[in-house]
């Protein structure tokens, strides 16, 4: 495999994989820990937040989880002269196709080298449709250890490999499961029903849907299953298990297992990857053995199943782990030692703090769509003791600063009359009298801003117009491209104003279209401690902002954050749960949210 030179975290964690997958090829028992290291730090480097040449320049490689001193000593030299001898060594005499072919769903480096060696596709341009024209010809099922059916799966994973679209946001991933296990509920034989892998782990994006069932008739539940209303294709059905494909070209995988074993697939496929793993470490040492189907001890032989997946873990000696935190960082042990987080619901929000309303403000950015008087009825229906109203800054382009003065007086009046007329709001929305209505829903709507950092750390208004405002958010919109020391010198410029309390959606990142921005994140939090600023987590399902292991690594310092659905419409209220999904996926806890504070006792932060 040819070293790019631009050494990019994704290439970085495709040529670390390409590593794994070569000594899993030459030896993959003496060589098993060394294969678990790279498919570690492969991960950990895909989804860093800096780039690791950066991390390199700094001197900080070592801070990167999951890479070791020797990974990182290769690395190292691989920034350094732009090849590392070590590499090129374990990849030496396994041809660039045996990687092409590794990107195929289900094909292994073991299976892609023979395929390789079988039909001279390291001779040809494109690998891929190479092998596509062999399994057509009948050639693959005639090669020793292949037959008919793996020539048909192969042909499989190339179909499903050449329609691969890009992965799903977590709410839509979330919508379509839900539909289908509402679809299995109609059928009596479907005990229990769960979604499993990275959906139920609450990932940001989600590729397949695999769902659980626990059942005594499984061919019931597989013919009930492939006829649901919206399949386009049944790809396979078995006894045990079926997938069919949806609109889109999303697939959905099935597993039904009998109720006494459903616990111990659902850990199985739960995942993640690396917890299993560190979990089957962990498992060898008291001498048993995971997998699927339950738990086998090894000096009797005998397998323990689980209906449960408590049970499975307290076989084990663990507390249950929340599927969120299965992530091989440090849940194992937390769970050993009785330390696991309480980790935060969302019963716990007991306010919104990012909303756009569709007050006139002529802002740089959208406008709302709902009215503040509609968006305070939904955050009645929800529960919240308060909300911030949090509109973009009046556009500096089409306003001087006498013009966006008056317009967000003009806003804080608003305000003040909205804060006034709450009581009547609950008494016609929930036709009861001024005591009930005092009690329940918002006790106060607060006058904020989303504030504009311009590439100089400057905010987009002045001083006057920020006093009008009962405190302010502040986000990046705009010069993405900044160097990560321009980045950190302009969010800790605009953190520094007296007014500003919350840094909103930190990396600026839109999923499946945008990177984040790249800052000293470290330097950020240690700021926001000592200044007592909060970093948001942006429940918008487009950016879920800041990312979740950035939210874990800001927590260690102590960081305490907000929670904004970053809601244009009333509706957008609703997307507070995905908020929560990444804050439990950083381990949070009620006391680490602000957002879980009562009225009183967030007004007195101020």
């Amino acid at each position: 495999m040819k070293i790019d030179k631009e050494l990019t975290n994704l290439k970085l964690a495709d040529l670390l994989r390409a590593i794994a997958a070569s000594y899993q090829i030459k030896d993959p028992v003496g060589n098993k820990f060394k294969i678990i290291a790279y498919s570690r730090a492969a991960d950990a480097i895909e989804h860093l937040s800096s780039e690791a040449k950066d991390l390199y320049d700094e001197g900080k490689l070592n801070q990167i989880p999951g890479v070791g001193p020797s990974i990182a000593s290769h690395l190292e030299e691989l920034f350094r002269t732009g090849r590392s001898k070590h590499f090129e060594e374990v990849m030496k005499g396994i041809p660039d196709a045996v990687f092409k072919l590794m990107e195929l769903p289900r094909v292994g480096p073991k299976t892609a080298l023979k395929l390789v060696k079988n039909l001279n596709l390291d001779l040809v341009d494109d690998p891929i449709a190479a092998l596509e024209k062999s399994a057509e010809q009948g050639r693959i099922a005639s090669i020793e250890g292949f037959g008919e059916e793996s020539q048909k799966d192969i042909l499989q994973a190339i179909l499903e490999f050449k329609g691969k679209s890009r992965r799903m946001l977590l709410p839509y991933a979330r919508e379509i499961a839900d539909r289908i296990i509402e679809w299995l509920r109609k059928e009596p034989a479907v005990l229990f029903v769960d979604a499993l892998g990275s959906l139920r782990r609450q990932v940001s994006t989600i590729g397949d849907i695999d769902i659980a069932v626990a059942s005594k008739k499984p061919l019931t539940v597989i013919n009930h299953f492939v006829n649901y209303p919206k399949t386009v294709r049944v790809i396979e059905r078995g006894e045990k298990t079926a997938s069919i494909l949806l609109p889109s070209d999303i697939q959905v995988d099935l597993m039904v297992v009998p109720p006494d074993s459903y616990g111990s697939l659902l850990q199985h496929f739960t995942g993640s990857k690396h917890h299993n793993i560190a979990l089957r470490e962990f498992a060898l040492k008291k001498g048993l053995s995971l997998s699927e189907y339950g738990i086998k001890i090894k000096e009797s032989g005998k397998l323990k199943k689980f209906s449960s997946e408590e049970k499975f873990y307290q076989f084990l000696g663990l507390k249950w782990i929340p599927p969120e935190l299965r992530e091989d960082t440090g849940e194992i042990e937390a769970a050993y030692n009785n330390k696991l987080p309480n980790l935060i619901t969302l019963d716990d929000v007991k306010a919104d703090l990012q909303i756009h309303s569709d007050f006139d403000i002529e802002t740089s950015h959208d406008l709302g769509e709902s009215s503040m008087e509609d968006i305070v009825r939904r955050a009645n229906e929800l529960g919240y003791e308060y909300i911030a109203f949090t509109e973009h800054n009046p556009s500096r382009s089409h306003h001087n600063q006498r013009e966006i003065l008056e317009i967000l007086k003009r806003k804080k009046d608003k305000v003040l009359n909205l804060n006034e007329n709450l009581t009547e709001i609950k008494k016609e929305q929930f036709n009861c009298s001024d005591k009930e209505a005092k009690d329940m829903g918002v006790k106060k709507v607060f006058n904020s801003l989303e504030v504009d950092i311009l590439p100089n750390g400057e905010l987009a208004i002045n001083e006057q117009a920020l006093e009008l405002l009962d405190f302010a958010l502040v986000s990046v919109h705009s010069s993405f491209r900044q160097s990560k020391e321009e980045v950190t010198k302009r969010l800790l410029s605009a953190l520094s104003h007296p007014k500003v309390k919350i840094l909103a959606h930190p990396t600026a990142r839109k999923i499946n279209e945008r990177e984040g921005v790249d800052a000293e994140w470290v330097k950020i939090f240690e700021f926001c401690v000592k200044n007592n600023k909060w970093i948001e987590i942006n429940a918008d399902p487009m950016r879920l902002d800041l990312p979740d292991f950035l939210v874990k690594e800001a927590l260690s310092y102590g960081v305490k954050f907000t929670f904004g659905t970053d809601a244009h419409h009333k509706d957008g209220l609703y997307n507070m749960r995905w908020g929560v999904s990444v804050a439990r996926r950083g381990w949070l806890e009620k006391k680490d949210i602000i957002n879980c504070l009562t009225l009183e006792e967030f007004e007195s932060l101020f």
